[in-house]
């Protein structure tokens, strides 16, 4: 546990060092923000936090820098407090608010916008089907062997498919299934409630397994193999960054940027409606990102759960990052009655 003046010295360490770039010495901090405290004072502190792991000094005569440790503990400060909106945010709000019903347009105007105001890279996109939330779903027999099936998903989109059974099926069993499925996936996602239906399928409709089975398939068909669409942008701004001056590190995260299937990976883990989270260097399980770090943060968007995102260095402008997300996101989320959602840090 920290002791106040320690927690001081840290916040104040990694605020400098992201401002400058450039090891923060004691008589820096005594002069510009620790400003009671002697500079023999903060040094022997210094010497301290260095050996708790959260400063290092990359040369006997530089001041120190924040290891991650340190970043965790000042991202973890800020989360905590309120922010002051950007000066153009009301603006930003409203022209969402007019794009919302073009969801995929106002992702790519997010992705750009994000890119613009923070000069990090932006990633922004659509969760699948199966990780939304489902309303209702109806069986309506179209002949002996065909049923349409209509699903209504969280923001009441309505999505329908033809299916097609291997013999033949009643309208009185559809409606049975229907009332089954509706019973148990009613406020889950597909991903919740697929194999409470297939163990019901063979425990209680065994003797019609196999028309349920296929209706089951089609769904699962319907909700879960829409990919991810990536709008994202700004990758030229870390050629910029003296933080990727080593190629090696450059190369790295441009190659991660160019594959679908590692940002699937690194959205995947922002699943909760309405969290923001922030991954900070080696918290990153891809090792890639390990000088970087990620803020990704969703919200409900017609109907669909969108992922918001952007990448930049450990040494990123967290404070300034986190609220212009939370800016767009007020734009983008639905009204829906609820209060403040709660944030979570990983």
């Amino acid at each position: 546990m920290l002791s106040e003046r320690q927690l001081e010295v840290v916040l104040a360490v990694v605020y400098d060092y992201i401002q400058t770039g450039e090891p923060v010495g004691s008589r820096t901090l005594s002069k510009k923000y620790l400003t009671g405290r002697s500079a023999a004072t903060i040094r022997n502190e210094m010497s301290d936090l260095e050996e708790l792991g959260y400063l290092v000094q990359p040369h006997t005569s530089a001041g120190r820098i924040p290891t991650s440790r340190a970043y965790r503990l000042y991202v973890d400060t800020i989360l905590q407090r309120r922010r002051a909106p950007h000066p153009e945010a009301e603006r930003w709000i409203s022209d969402l608010r007019e794009q919302r019903r073009d969801v995929e347009g106002a992702l790519a105007y997010i992705s750009q916008l994000l890119t613009r105001v923070t000069q990090y890279v932006s990633v922004a996109t659509l969760a699948p089907f199966q990780e939304i939330r489902l309303l209702r779903v109806d069986f309506l027999r179209m002949d002996s062997t065909h049923a349409l099936a209509i699903v209504v998903v969280e923001g009441g989109l309505v999505h329908h498919k033809m299916i097609a059974f291997p013999c033949e099926v009643r309208q009185e069993e559809l409606e049975t299934l229907s009332r089954r499925i509706n019973a148990v996936m009613v406020g889950r996602t597909w991903n919740e409630a697929r194999n409470d239906l297939l163990q019901y399928v063979m425990s209680e409709l065994r003797e019609k397994e196999g028309n349920c089975r296929a209706a089951i398939s089609e769904m699962d068909g319907l909700l879960s193999v829409q990919p991810f669409r990536f709008y994202r942008g700004g990758a030229h701004h870390l050629l910029a960054m003296p933080d990727f001056k080593d190629l090696g590190r450059l190369h790295a995260v441009f190659s991660l940027l160019e594959e679908e299937s590692a940002l699937v990976e690194l959205v995947d883990n922002c699943t909760l409606n309405g969290t923001l989270t922030v991954t900070i260097g080696e918290e990153n399980p891809e090792e890639r990102m390990h000088d970087c770090s990620v803020v990704l943060a969703t919200a409900n968007a017609g109907g669909r759960k969108a992922i918001l995102g952007l990448i930049g260095p450990v040494r990123m402008n967290y404070e300034s990052s986190i609220a212009v997300l939370e800016t767009v996101l007020e734009g983008l989320r639905e009204d829906d009655g609820s209060e403040e959602e709660q944030r979570h840090v990983h």
